[in-house]
């Protein structure tokens, strides 16, 4: 370690309040942790200010989107829990999140129900070739 540099957070002068990145943004999603994670994955020499921010407010924005439509698959099936199953008819269901996670594949998910139309039994015409006689 370089003399002076701690691995820890820094020193906060007394009687002054902190508060997160998160909460001034009015986020849930950890703004610091992301922006951590920014510059420990090698993807930019530099990472600016806002791009933590913006990230986290994006996918903040996509688990509520996906959480909502879950729910509501739950509560479809008259379940007051989240299953995996729920969260693949969503997705599934909804054409952008379907595009976005169209190559991912949730265990325990299943498939969306499907019956292909040749497979259904015909309809028969006898109703109308008994009205002509």
């Amino acid at each position: 370690m370089v003399a002076g540099k701690s691995g820890g957070k820094a020193a906060i002068p007394s009687g002054s309040t902190t508060k997160s990145r998160s909460s001034k943004a009015g986020l849930q999603f950890p703004v610091g942790r992301i922006h951590r994670h920014l510059r420990n994955g090698n993807y930019a020499p530099r990472i600016a200010a806002g791009a933590p921010v913006y990230l986290a407010a994006v996918l903040e924005y996509l688990a509520a989107e996906i959480l909502e439509l879950a729910g509501n698959a739950a509560r479809d099936n008259k379940k007051s829990r989240i299953i995996p199953r729920h969260l693949q008819l969503a997705i599934r269901n909804d054409e952008e999140l379907n595009k976005l996670l169209g190559n991912v594949t949730i265990a325990q998910g299943g498939v969306l129900p499907n019956i292909h139309a040749q497979l259904l039994p015909q309809k028969s015409k006898k109703g109308a070739a008994s009205q002509e006689m």
